[in-house]
Protein backbone atom coordinates (compact mmCIF):
# COMPACT_ATOMS: atom_id res chain seq x y z
CA UNK A 1 0.00 0.00 0.00
CA UNK A 2 0.97 3.88 -0.50
CA UNK A 3 2.03 5.45 1.99
CA UNK A 4 -1.04 7.08 4.07
CA UNK A 5 -3.13 4.84 1.58
CA UNK A 6 -4.70 3.25 4.57
CA UNK A 7 -5.48 6.50 6.49
CA UNK A 8 -7.07 8.06 3.12
CA UNK A 9 -8.91 4.83 3.16
CA UNK A 10 -10.10 5.27 6.49
CA UNK A 11 -11.56 8.93 5.56
CA UNK A 12 -12.74 7.99 1.97
CA UNK A 13 -16.35 6.97 3.44
CA UNK A 14 -18.05 8.41 0.26
CA UNK A 15 -16.00 6.61 -2.45
CA UNK A 16 -15.95 3.28 -0.14
CA UNK A 17 -19.61 3.46 0.46
CA UNK A 18 -20.04 3.85 -3.57
CA UNK A 19 -18.00 0.61 -4.20
CA UNK A 20 -20.04 -1.12 -1.65
CA UNK A 21 -23.34 -0.27 -3.20
CA UNK A 22 -21.90 -1.29 -6.64
CA UNK A 23 -21.40 -5.04 -5.26
CA UNK A 24 -23.61 -8.10 -5.85
CA UNK A 25 -21.29 -9.10 -2.88
CA UNK A 26 -20.81 -7.44 -0.07
CA UNK A 27 -17.66 -5.48 2.10
CA UNK A 28 -16.47 -6.69 5.57
CA UNK A 29 -14.26 -4.21 7.39
CA UNK A 30 -12.89 -4.36 11.16
CA UNK A 31 -15.26 -3.72 13.34
CA UNK A 32 -17.84 -5.96 11.13
CA UNK A 33 -19.53 -8.75 13.35
CA UNK A 34 -18.31 -10.74 10.76
CA UNK A 35 -14.98 -9.34 10.51
CA UNK A 36 -12.72 -12.45 12.10
CA UNK A 37 -14.23 -14.86 10.27
CA UNK A 38 -14.14 -13.25 7.39
CA UNK A 39 -10.21 -13.01 7.51
CA UNK A 40 -9.58 -16.44 9.65
CA UNK A 41 -7.07 -18.59 7.59
CA UNK A 42 -6.19 -21.71 6.62
CA UNK A 43 -2.82 -21.90 8.30
CA UNK A 44 -3.51 -20.51 12.38
CA UNK A 45 -0.26 -19.70 12.49
CA UNK A 46 -1.08 -16.66 10.31
CA UNK A 47 -2.48 -13.59 11.42
CA UNK A 48 -3.29 -11.14 8.67
CA UNK A 49 -5.97 -7.73 9.06
CA UNK A 50 -6.84 -6.59 5.86
CA UNK A 51 -8.33 -3.03 5.89
CA UNK A 52 -11.51 -4.43 3.32
CA UNK A 53 -12.38 -7.62 2.26
CA UNK A 54 -14.80 -7.64 -1.05
CA UNK A 55 -16.79 -10.90 -0.97
CA UNK A 56 -17.20 -11.01 -4.65
CA UNK A 57 -20.43 -12.73 -6.24
CA UNK A 58 -19.62 -11.97 -9.70
CA UNK A 59 -16.85 -11.15 -12.58
CA UNK A 60 -18.10 -7.45 -12.78
CA UNK A 61 -17.70 -7.81 -8.71
CA UNK A 62 -13.89 -8.48 -9.32
CA UNK A 63 -13.96 -6.05 -11.58
CA UNK A 64 -14.57 -3.61 -9.55
CA UNK A 65 -12.66 -4.56 -6.62
CA UNK A 66 -10.00 -4.46 -8.90
CA UNK A 67 -10.43 -0.95 -10.16
CA UNK A 68 -11.07 -0.06 -6.48
CA UNK A 69 -7.41 -1.54 -5.32
CA UNK A 70 -5.55 0.56 -8.15
CA UNK A 71 -7.28 4.06 -7.20
CA UNK A 72 -6.85 3.93 -4.08
CA UNK A 73 -3.15 2.30 -4.22
CA UNK A 74 -4.10 -0.19 -1.83
CA UNK A 75 -2.26 -4.01 -1.74
CA UNK A 76 -4.47 -6.33 -3.26
CA UNK A 77 -4.91 -9.90 -1.95
CA UNK A 78 -7.02 -12.81 -4.21
CA UNK A 79 -8.51 -15.82 -2.08
CA UNK A 80 -9.82 -18.43 -3.79
CA UNK A 81 -10.53 -21.79 -2.02
CA UNK A 82 -8.72 -20.19 1.30
CA UNK A 83 -6.34 -23.42 1.33
CA UNK A 84 -2.93 -21.41 0.57
CA UNK A 85 -0.75 -22.69 3.18
CA UNK A 86 1.51 -19.67 3.33
CA UNK A 87 -1.77 -17.25 3.83
CA UNK A 88 -1.11 -15.66 0.36
CA UNK A 89 -5.05 -15.26 0.10
CA UNK A 90 -4.79 -11.93 2.94
CA UNK A 91 -2.82 -9.37 3.61
CA UNK A 92 -2.68 -6.66 6.33
CA UNK A 93 -4.08 -2.92 5.48
CA UNK A 94 -5.41 -4.30 2.07
CA UNK A 95 -8.14 -5.00 0.22
CA UNK A 96 -8.80 -8.75 -0.14
CA UNK A 97 -10.94 -9.82 -2.89
CA UNK A 98 -12.85 -13.12 -1.62
CA UNK A 99 -14.19 -15.36 -4.40
CA UNK A 100 -15.77 -17.89 -2.13
CA UNK A 101 -19.10 -17.41 -2.94
CA UNK A 102 -18.44 -17.99 -6.82
CA UNK A 103 -18.85 -21.66 -6.36
CA UNK A 104 -20.34 -22.48 -9.56
CA UNK A 105 -19.65 -25.42 -11.84
CA UNK A 106 -20.88 -26.35 -14.95
CA UNK A 107 -20.68 -29.89 -16.37
CA UNK A 108 -21.10 -29.70 -20.32
CA UNK A 109 -21.20 -33.86 -21.39
CA UNK A 110 -21.22 -32.90 -25.13
CA UNK A 111 -18.09 -31.86 -25.20
CA UNK A 112 -16.63 -33.52 -22.17
CA UNK A 113 -15.32 -30.35 -20.82
CA UNK A 114 -16.15 -28.37 -16.97
CA UNK A 115 -16.36 -25.11 -16.15
CA UNK A 116 -15.04 -24.10 -12.21
CA UNK A 117 -15.81 -20.61 -10.74
CA UNK A 118 -12.68 -19.16 -8.97
CA UNK A 119 -14.21 -20.09 -5.43
CA UNK A 120 -14.59 -23.52 -5.74
CA UNK A 121 -12.37 -26.30 -4.06
CA UNK A 122 -11.97 -29.82 -6.00
CA UNK A 123 -14.86 -31.36 -3.94
CA UNK A 124 -17.04 -28.88 -5.61
CA UNK A 125 -16.12 -30.22 -8.93
CA UNK A 126 -15.82 -33.56 -7.88
CA UNK A 127 -19.90 -33.74 -7.13
CA UNK A 128 -20.52 -32.13 -9.91
CA UNK A 129 -18.40 -34.16 -12.72
CA UNK A 130 -18.73 -37.46 -10.71
CA UNK A 131 -22.02 -37.97 -11.27
CA UNK A 132 -21.33 -37.45 -15.30
CA UNK A 133 -18.35 -39.65 -15.62
CA UNK A 134 -15.70 -37.09 -15.67
CA UNK A 135 -13.29 -36.28 -13.20
CA UNK A 136 -10.53 -33.63 -13.29
CA UNK A 137 -6.59 -34.38 -12.62
CA UNK A 138 -6.81 -32.60 -8.93
CA UNK A 139 -4.41 -33.23 -6.10
CA UNK A 140 -4.57 -35.07 -2.98
CA UNK A 141 -7.25 -33.14 -0.98
CA UNK A 142 -11.03 -32.27 -1.82
CA UNK A 143 -10.28 -29.18 0.47
CA UNK A 144 -7.98 -27.69 -1.45
CA UNK A 145 -8.55 -24.81 -3.76
CA UNK A 146 -8.87 -25.00 -7.37
CA UNK A 147 -7.13 -21.73 -8.32
CA UNK A 148 -4.05 -22.72 -6.12
CA UNK A 149 -3.09 -25.83 -7.67
CA UNK A 150 -4.40 -25.45 -10.98
CA UNK A 151 -2.20 -21.85 -11.40
CA UNK A 152 0.71 -23.62 -9.11
CA UNK A 153 0.98 -26.77 -11.66
CA UNK A 154 -1.78 -29.70 -9.95
CA UNK A 155 0.43 -32.92 -9.54
CA UNK A 156 -2.31 -35.43 -8.21
CA UNK A 157 -3.87 -39.05 -8.88
CA UNK A 158 -4.39 -39.01 -11.76
CA UNK A 159 -1.19 -37.50 -13.08
CA UNK A 160 0.77 -39.93 -14.86
CA UNK A 161 -2.33 -41.19 -17.06
CA UNK A 162 -3.63 -37.52 -17.85
CA UNK A 163 -0.76 -35.24 -16.64
CA UNK A 164 -0.61 -31.88 -14.35
CA UNK A 165 -3.94 -29.79 -13.66
CA UNK A 166 -2.79 -27.70 -15.98
CA UNK A 167 -2.34 -29.87 -18.74
CA UNK A 168 -5.70 -30.11 -18.94
CA UNK A 169 -6.71 -26.13 -18.26
CA UNK A 170 -8.42 -25.14 -21.76
CA UNK A 171 -9.24 -21.58 -21.11
CA UNK A 172 -9.35 -19.17 -17.87
CA UNK A 173 -12.07 -16.10 -17.29
CA UNK A 174 -9.60 -13.30 -16.04
CA UNK A 175 -9.74 -10.01 -14.39
CA UNK A 176 -6.55 -7.81 -15.42
CA UNK A 177 -4.83 -4.99 -13.73
CA UNK A 178 -7.08 -2.19 -15.67
CA UNK A 179 -10.17 -3.92 -14.68
CA UNK A 180 -10.79 -5.57 -17.94
CA UNK A 181 -12.44 -9.21 -18.14
CA UNK A 182 -10.70 -11.12 -20.90
CA UNK A 183 -10.58 -14.59 -22.10
CA UNK A 184 -6.92 -16.79 -22.46
CA UNK A 185 -6.95 -19.72 -24.21
CA UNK A 186 -4.56 -21.13 -26.92
CA UNK A 187 -6.84 -19.37 -29.43
CA UNK A 188 -7.23 -16.04 -27.62
CA UNK A 189 -4.70 -14.11 -25.82
CA UNK A 190 -2.46 -16.75 -25.96
CA UNK A 191 0.87 -15.34 -24.81
CA UNK A 192 -1.45 -14.87 -21.50
CA UNK A 193 -2.56 -18.23 -21.45
CA UNK A 194 1.10 -19.36 -21.39
CA UNK A 195 1.73 -17.12 -18.43
CA UNK A 196 -0.83 -18.28 -16.30
CA UNK A 197 0.23 -21.89 -16.61
CA UNK A 198 3.57 -21.79 -14.95
CA UNK A 199 4.79 -18.31 -16.82
CA UNK A 200 5.08 -16.35 -13.06
CA UNK A 201 2.43 -14.70 -11.10
CA UNK A 202 0.31 -11.35 -10.45
CA UNK A 203 -1.05 -11.24 -13.89
CA UNK A 204 -5.20 -10.57 -12.86
CA UNK A 205 -7.45 -12.82 -10.81
CA UNK A 206 -8.80 -15.34 -12.24
CA UNK A 207 -12.51 -15.73 -12.23
CA UNK A 208 -12.93 -19.25 -13.73
CA UNK A 209 -11.42 -22.08 -15.52
CA UNK A 210 -12.62 -24.34 -17.97
CA UNK A 211 -11.24 -27.49 -18.13
CA UNK A 212 -11.17 -31.10 -20.36
CA UNK A 213 -12.82 -33.51 -18.56
CA UNK A 214 -11.02 -37.16 -18.08
CA UNK A 215 -13.58 -40.27 -18.48
CA UNK A 216 -12.61 -41.67 -14.68
CA UNK A 217 -15.24 -42.94 -12.08
CA UNK A 218 -14.37 -45.64 -10.29
CA UNK A 219 -10.79 -45.99 -9.47
CA UNK A 220 -9.02 -49.04 -7.52
CA UNK A 221 -7.35 -47.49 -4.79
CA UNK A 222 -6.88 -46.37 -1.16
CA UNK A 223 -3.90 -46.70 1.27
CA UNK A 224 -1.78 -49.08 2.37
CA UNK A 225 0.61 -49.38 5.63
CA UNK A 226 3.91 -51.46 6.17
CA UNK A 227 5.53 -51.34 9.38
CA UNK A 228 8.78 -49.11 9.59
CA UNK A 229 11.36 -52.18 9.15
CA UNK A 230 9.59 -52.69 5.73
CA UNK A 231 9.94 -49.39 4.73
CA UNK A 232 13.29 -49.40 2.42
CA UNK A 233 11.91 -52.45 1.02
CA UNK A 234 8.79 -50.96 0.04
CA UNK A 235 9.74 -47.70 -1.05
CA UNK A 236 12.06 -49.46 -3.95
CA UNK A 237 9.43 -51.72 -5.34
CA UNK A 238 7.31 -48.52 -5.50
CA UNK A 239 10.10 -46.17 -6.91
CA UNK A 240 10.40 -48.90 -9.66
CA UNK A 241 6.68 -49.42 -10.07
CA UNK A 242 6.17 -45.44 -11.10
CA UNK A 243 9.20 -45.70 -13.49
CA UNK A 244 8.36 -48.81 -15.05
CA UNK A 245 4.57 -49.44 -14.80
CA UNK A 246 1.77 -48.94 -16.88
CA UNK A 247 0.19 -45.37 -16.68
CA UNK A 248 -3.12 -46.08 -15.38
CA UNK A 249 -1.26 -46.62 -11.52
CA UNK A 250 0.05 -43.73 -9.66
CA UNK A 251 0.29 -43.73 -5.79
CA UNK A 252 2.37 -41.27 -3.23
CA UNK A 253 4.37 -43.01 -0.74
CA UNK A 254 4.72 -41.67 2.95
CA UNK A 255 6.33 -42.23 6.03
CA UNK A 256 3.04 -41.05 8.25
CA UNK A 257 1.92 -41.10 12.39
CA UNK A 258 -1.06 -43.28 12.25
CA UNK A 259 -4.17 -40.67 13.70
CA UNK A 260 -6.01 -42.48 16.80
CA UNK A 261 -9.61 -42.51 14.60
CA UNK A 262 -11.72 -45.51 14.18
CA UNK A 263 -10.59 -46.31 10.87
CA UNK A 264 -7.18 -47.94 12.04
CA UNK A 265 -6.89 -50.89 14.66
CA UNK A 266 -6.34 -48.83 17.98
CA UNK A 267 -2.80 -51.32 18.51
CA UNK A 268 -1.64 -49.10 15.31
CA UNK A 269 -2.87 -45.43 16.98
CA UNK A 270 0.55 -43.27 16.77
CA UNK A 271 2.53 -45.29 15.44
CA UNK A 272 4.81 -44.14 12.38
CA UNK A 273 4.66 -46.06 9.51
CA UNK A 274 4.96 -46.40 5.77
CA UNK A 275 1.98 -45.79 3.26
CA UNK A 276 1.60 -45.89 0.16
CA UNK A 277 -2.06 -44.38 -1.18
CA UNK A 278 -2.84 -46.31 -4.66
CA UNK A 279 -4.67 -45.38 -7.56
CA UNK A 280 -5.36 -47.29 -10.12
CA UNK A 281 -7.24 -45.97 -13.32
CA UNK A 282 -7.47 -49.05 -15.26
CA UNK A 283 -9.86 -52.15 -15.84
CA UNK A 284 -11.07 -52.89 -12.22
CA UNK A 285 -12.05 -56.14 -13.31
CA UNK A 286 -8.26 -56.86 -13.13
CA UNK A 287 -6.96 -54.40 -10.71
CA UNK A 288 -7.04 -57.53 -8.12
CA UNK A 289 -4.62 -58.98 -10.23
CA UNK A 290 -2.77 -56.45 -10.86
CA UNK A 291 -2.03 -55.71 -7.02
CA UNK A 292 -1.10 -59.09 -6.34
CA UNK A 293 2.52 -58.34 -6.61
CA UNK A 294 2.49 -55.26 -4.80
CA UNK A 295 0.21 -57.13 -1.80
CA UNK A 296 3.21 -59.55 -2.16
CA UNK A 297 6.02 -56.88 -1.82
CA UNK A 298 5.68 -57.23 2.05
CA UNK A 299 2.97 -58.21 4.84
CA UNK A 300 0.90 -54.75 4.89
CA UNK A 301 -0.09 -54.01 8.79
CA UNK A 302 -3.59 -52.25 7.10
CA UNK A 303 -4.70 -52.50 3.44
CA UNK A 304 -7.48 -50.48 2.48
CA UNK A 305 -6.74 -50.79 -1.14
CA UNK A 306 -10.29 -51.53 -3.59
CA UNK A 307 -12.77 -50.24 -5.86
CA UNK A 308 -13.53 -46.74 -4.79
CA UNK A 309 -15.21 -43.94 -6.53
CA UNK A 310 -12.49 -41.50 -7.42
CA UNK A 311 -14.18 -38.31 -4.61
CA UNK A 312 -14.56 -40.89 -2.37
CA UNK A 313 -10.37 -41.35 -2.75
CA UNK A 314 -9.59 -37.41 -3.30
CA UNK A 315 -11.50 -37.00 0.54
CA UNK A 316 -10.48 -39.56 2.11
CA UNK A 317 -7.59 -37.03 4.23
CA UNK A 318 -9.82 -34.34 4.58
CA UNK A 319 -10.19 -34.73 8.28
CA UNK A 320 -6.89 -35.33 8.87
CA UNK A 321 -6.05 -31.75 7.12
CA UNK A 322 -9.03 -29.02 8.58
CA UNK A 323 -8.41 -25.36 8.88
CA UNK A 324 -7.55 -24.04 11.92
CA UNK A 325 -4.18 -25.52 13.09
CA UNK A 326 -0.55 -24.25 13.29
CA UNK A 327 1.12 -25.48 10.32
CA UNK A 328 4.62 -25.51 9.61
CA UNK A 329 5.81 -26.75 6.27
CA UNK A 330 9.62 -27.50 4.98
CA UNK A 331 10.41 -29.06 1.85
CA UNK A 332 13.52 -30.54 -0.08
CA UNK A 333 14.53 -31.71 -3.32
CA UNK A 334 16.85 -34.73 -4.49
CA UNK A 335 18.40 -35.77 -7.24
CA UNK A 336 18.53 -39.85 -7.02
CA UNK A 337 16.74 -41.93 -4.51
CA UNK A 338 18.87 -44.72 -5.00
CA UNK A 339 19.70 -47.68 -2.65
CA UNK A 340 21.90 -45.73 -0.75
CA UNK A 341 19.32 -42.77 -0.37
CA UNK A 342 16.14 -45.36 0.75
CA UNK A 343 17.99 -46.76 3.33
CA UNK A 344 18.66 -43.64 5.38
CA UNK A 345 15.11 -42.36 4.54
CA UNK A 346 13.31 -44.67 7.75
CA UNK A 347 15.65 -42.61 9.66
CA UNK A 348 14.84 -38.96 8.91
CA UNK A 349 11.60 -36.82 10.83
CA UNK A 350 9.80 -37.74 7.27
CA UNK A 351 5.80 -37.10 6.75
CA UNK A 352 5.58 -37.34 3.13
CA UNK A 353 7.68 -38.24 -0.29
CA UNK A 354 4.77 -37.23 -2.64
CA UNK A 355 6.52 -37.84 -6.09
CA UNK A 356 9.24 -39.41 -7.74
CA UNK A 357 10.73 -36.69 -10.41
CA UNK A 358 12.54 -39.65 -12.62
CA UNK A 359 8.87 -40.49 -13.43
CA UNK A 360 8.06 -36.28 -13.79
CA UNK A 361 10.83 -36.54 -16.28
CA UNK A 362 9.08 -39.39 -18.42
CA UNK A 363 6.24 -37.36 -18.18
CA UNK A 364 7.73 -34.52 -19.38
CA UNK A 365 8.80 -36.33 -22.70
CA UNK A 366 5.86 -37.81 -23.13
CA UNK A 367 3.31 -35.05 -22.87
CA UNK A 368 6.04 -33.21 -25.08
CA UNK A 369 5.71 -30.24 -22.52
CA UNK A 370 7.31 -26.65 -23.13
CA UNK A 371 9.95 -26.54 -20.24
CA UNK A 372 10.09 -22.51 -20.25
CA UNK A 373 6.26 -22.77 -18.41
CA UNK A 374 6.64 -24.15 -15.93
CA UNK A 375 8.93 -24.22 -12.86
CA UNK A 376 8.85 -27.23 -11.86
CA UNK A 377 9.52 -29.01 -15.23
CA UNK A 378 13.00 -26.97 -14.81
CA UNK A 379 15.07 -29.45 -12.67
CA UNK A 380 15.20 -32.93 -11.95
CA UNK A 381 12.83 -34.06 -9.08
CA UNK A 382 13.47 -37.42 -7.37
CA UNK A 383 11.54 -36.81 -4.45
CA UNK A 384 9.81 -33.96 -2.68
CA UNK A 385 9.91 -33.64 0.75
CA UNK A 386 7.50 -32.27 3.04
CA UNK A 387 7.86 -32.36 7.20
CA UNK A 388 4.09 -31.35 8.63
CA UNK A 389 4.32 -30.19 12.46
CA UNK A 390 0.95 -29.49 13.97
CA UNK A 391 1.77 -26.95 16.16
CA UNK A 392 -1.47 -27.61 18.59
CA UNK A 393 -0.41 -31.23 19.00
CA UNK A 394 -3.99 -32.43 18.71
CA UNK A 395 -3.24 -36.08 17.49
CA UNK A 396 -1.00 -36.60 21.20
CA UNK A 397 -4.06 -34.46 23.03
CA UNK A 398 -6.75 -36.54 21.63
CA UNK A 399 -5.10 -39.93 22.18
CA UNK A 400 -4.32 -38.78 25.78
Amino acid sequence: METGAYEKLLTDEQALNAFAAGLQGDLVRPGDAGYDDARRLYNAMIDRRPAIIARCASPADVQRAVNYAREHGLLLAVRGGGHNGAGLGSCDDGLVIDLSRMKGVQVDTAAGTVRVEGGCTWGDVDRAAHPAGLAVPTGFISTTGVGGLTLGGGIGYLTRRYGLTIDNLLAVEMVLADGSLVTASESEHADLFWAVRGGGGNFGVVTAFLFRGCPVSTVYGGPMFWEMEHAAQVMRAWRDLILTGPEEINGWFGFHTVPPVEMFPAEHHLKKMAVITWCYTGDLERAGAFFEPIRQIAPAAMDFAGPVPLPALQSMFDDLYPPGLQWYWNADFFTGLTDVVIYHFPHFDITAILNNPEWVEKLVTRLTWDLKTHSDRLITLEAEIARLQAKLKDLEQAAA
